[in-house]
């Protein structure tokens, strides 16, 4: 795997052999700097153009090694895009099966309580989430709900004709703020 530099990085790694070989090429520790000829550097002045040198060239790796990563970035998030996106529309396929067997379910539960004599619907239905139950006498007509109701104890009634209620209230699903 190709190592990621920064320029610092690279510039500090080549910057101690070139201060060794400089060092080493004095002399004497203290020795100062001789003047050189025309044609010749300084060591300061090697070590100057060199990372003049080598700068572009490095700067051009660190975008490429960048590009490099962002398209892998880019290849994972668009796989979990399409994971998401699968899952999605799985999620969709089973709720309206479900939503298909809960009306089928709700359509067949009504039949059954209307067919029924009042008091054993009443007290079947009182023994049912409270919701259900507000759905079923919402889908039995009036004379057959208001005999269910009436056969029902008196608190369980009202809560039910509260849902009942609150159900063709307009307002019901606007948002309270």
């Amino acid at each position: 795997m190709i190592e990621k530099l920064t320029l610092s990085d690279l510039v500090r790694r080549l910057a101690l052999p070139a201060t060794a070989v400089a060092a080493l090429s004095i002399p004497a520790a203290f020795a100062q700097e001789q003047p050189t000829l025309k044609g010749e550097m300084t060591s300061q002045e090697e070590i100057r153009q060199f990372c003049t040198n080598i700068a572009d060239p490095a700067r051009d790796q660190r975008y490429l090694l960048q590009k490099q990563e962002l398209e892998k970035l880019r290849a994972d998030v668009d796989s979990r895009i399409a994971e998401m996106n699968k899952r999605k529309e799985e999620y969709q396929d089973w709720l309206k099966r479900r939503d298909d067997f809960l009306k089928q379910a709700e359509a067949g539960l009504t039949e059954i309580y209307k067919k029924m004599k009042p008091d054993a619907a009443a007290s079947q239905l009182e023994q049912m989430r409270i919701e259900v139950a507000a759905a079923v006498i919402m889908r039995l007509n009036p004379s057959q709900s208001s005999l269910i109701l009436n056969e029902m104890d008196p608190k369980k009634a009202g809560e039910i004709a509260s849902i009942i209620a609150s159900a063709s209230d307009p307002n019901t699903s606007k948002d309270p703020s």
